[in-house]
This record gives C-alpha cells, sequence and structure tokens, in this order.
C-alpha cells in the first residue's frame, strides 16, 4: 500500500509529508525539548518551519529534474523519516536554513551536466553555499563541492574558476555594506573564526549514539553499493552519484567542526542519505518484500519517537 503511494509522484504525497513535518515539528518543540516561546520567538521558528517546508519541494525538484531516482516520491518519504529519526535537527534553526541554502547549491552543480549556462550556475552555486555560512561558518568547505564539480565538467576554461572568485567578492562587498548599514561590521571577524572548540568537541555524542553511527555506517555501505550497482547507469548518473556522496563527506565534517551542545547540523546530510536509500529500495523489485521494508521503516522510527515523548 505504501509503494502504491509514494511509489509514483502525486500531489497528495506532498499533502501527506508536508502535513506531517508541520505537526511533527511543533510536536518536538512543544513536546520533546519542551520549548517555550515568545511572540517573536514564534514567527522565527514559523519561518524557519516553512523554510523546512520549502526544503521538500527542493528536494523533489532535484531527484526529478537530474533523475537521479525513479519517478517516485520516496526520497521526501525518507527525508520526512530521518527527522523522526533525528527529531533533535528540528531544534537547531540554524541546521534546517544551513541545509536549505547547501540543497539550493548542490541544485546548480548537478545542473552543470547540461553544460549550458556553466558560469551562472557556478557563481549561484558559489553564492548558495557563501549564504548558508551565515548559518555555520564550516559550511564553506562546500566550496570544494563546487571546485570538484567544474574540474568534473570544464576544468579547461580558466574563467569558470574565476567565476568563483568574482561569486567570493561579491557576497563580501554586499555582506560588508549590509553589516556597515546596521553599524555590526564586527561580525565578520566573530562568526567567520573557524574556531574548533575542544571543550565541546565532545566524543559521546558521536560515538554513543547508536543511531547516529548506524546512519553513517548504512550510508557508507549504501554509497558503495551505488557505485558497484549504477556504475552502468551512464557517465551523467554515476558523476551526480559522485558529487552527491563528496556532498554526504562534507556534511560529516561540518558536524563534526560545529559540534557543541546547542547544534545539531546533521540535516546538511540528509539530501544525500535519501539519494541513496531511494536507489537501494528502488533495487527491491518484489513488492511483498518492498512493503515489509517500507513499513518497517516508517512505523518503527514512529514508535521510538512516541515512546520517547511519552517517557520523557
Amino acid at each position: 500500500m505504501i509503494s502504491s503511494i509514494f511509489g509514483k509522484t502525486k500531489p497528495i504525497n506532498f499533502i501527506i509529508v508536508l502535513g506531517f513535518i508541520f505537526l511533527f515539528y511543533w510536536c518536538v518543540q512543544f513536546y520533546l525539548l519542551e520549548n517555550g516561546f515568545s511572540t517573536d520567538a514564534m514567527l522565527l521558528k514559523s519561518l524557519v518551519l516553512t523554510m523546512l517546508l520549502f526544503s521538500v519541494f527542493v528536494i523533489d525538484f532535484i531527484v526529478k529534474r537530474n533523475k537521479i531516482t525513479g519517478p517516485n516520491s520516496y526520497s521526501i518519504l525518507f527525508f520526512t523519516v530521518l527527522l523522526v529519526i533525528f527529531p533533535e535537527t528540528l531544534n537547531d534553526s540554524n541546521g534546517i536554513l544551513c541545509s536549505f541554502f547547501l540543497l539550493l547549491a548542490t541544485r546548480r552543480l548537478l545542473s552543470l551536466k547540461s553544460l549550458k549556462d556553466i558560469k551562472s550556475k557556478i557563481f549561484d552555486a558559489t553564492l548558495w553555499i557563501l549564504l548558508s555560512s551565515l548559518f555555520y561558518d564550516w559550511a564553506i568547505i562546500y566550496l570544494i563541492l563546487v571546485f570538484i564539480a567544474i574540474y568534473i565538467y570544464d576544468p579547461k576554461n580558466i574563467r569558470n574558476w574565476m567565476v568563483v572568485l568574482s561569486a567570493v567578492f561579491s557576497y563580501v562587498i554586499i555582506l560588508l555594506g549590509v553589516l556597515i548599514l546596521i553599524d555590526n561590521t564586527s561580525f565578520l571577524t566573530s562568526h567567520y573564526s573557524f574556531a574548533i572548540d575542544y571543550d565541546r568537541f565532545y566524543l559521546p555524542k558521536w560515538g554513543s549514539s547508536i543511531k547516529l553511527v548506524l546512519y553513517i555506517i548504512l550510508n557508507g555501505v549504501l554509497t558503495l553499493w551505488a557505485f558497484l550497482k549504477l556504475g552502468k547507469a551512464g557517465v551523467g548518473k554515476i558523476t551526480n552519484i559522485r558529487i552527491i556522496a563528496l556532498s554526504f563527506m562534507l556534511g560529516l565534517i561540518v558536524n563534526v567542526l560545529v559540534v557543541s551542545y546547542s547544534s545539531y547540523a546533521l540535516m546538511i546530510t540528509f539530501f544525500p542519505a535519501v539519494i541513496f536509500i531511494t536507489n537501494y529500495i528502488e533495487s527491491i523489485k518484489r513488492t511483498n518484500i518492498l512493503e515489509v521494508v517500507l513499513m518497517l521503516s516508517i512505523f518503527l522510527p514512529l514508535v521510538v519517537f512516541i515512546a520517547r515523548v511519552a517517557i520523557k
């Protein structure tokens, strides 16, 4: 039954996913995290939620436009499942906003395969990554993804490499102009400190969290599977998989570098993860097995979450 709904692209799929995320977001805020908000804080949280909901459309657009997966809605389904598995990500507004802008950057980078408007796509991707760094300074290392994409698609044109510098220059000039207007020029040095807080670089968050370790291992296995299985699917698709795999690794690095008691930036790895999970799900040909896998993937996280709220 689940495969008959999300195995196709239907408007009802978005209604189900968006409605669930909306309710789940506020459930996490009020019941799991027990946050209390002022009017201004509620408005800010509502804005963050809007970005989160819009991220669903961006993910679906990227998947369909670049044909990274089949014509189905499994990608947005598993994005929702990951939110249930890691509800702590919904308490990190910086992580949600950073993830949103990185999605926009990824959309432009994957579209480079058409070899059309390369310079504008490189400029846009660079600018989106720089905007994401407003929320996590270390997100700027995603510029590596831009250089890798240039190297893959059109490395001989020196102007492509220079576009990155022009985007950085434009970003700095605009940001500096805004900071001067609001009289907060110290933001550049205070935010972009690229410091690693070793006192808060606590390994228990990474080492003792079984679900986090399993998440990383699962994606590592699925990445290897994707390269082996999809290697013959065509140069375009395997190239996209390489970029997505690198994005996942960069996301893990950013998580390590920004780790603290208040940050939980794992959401920036969700898009690569859902791509690998969806490609694997699509490889299951037997309908009964597919239904069992989908049911377990959805209901087990929900049961664990409900039990966690009840115990709390």
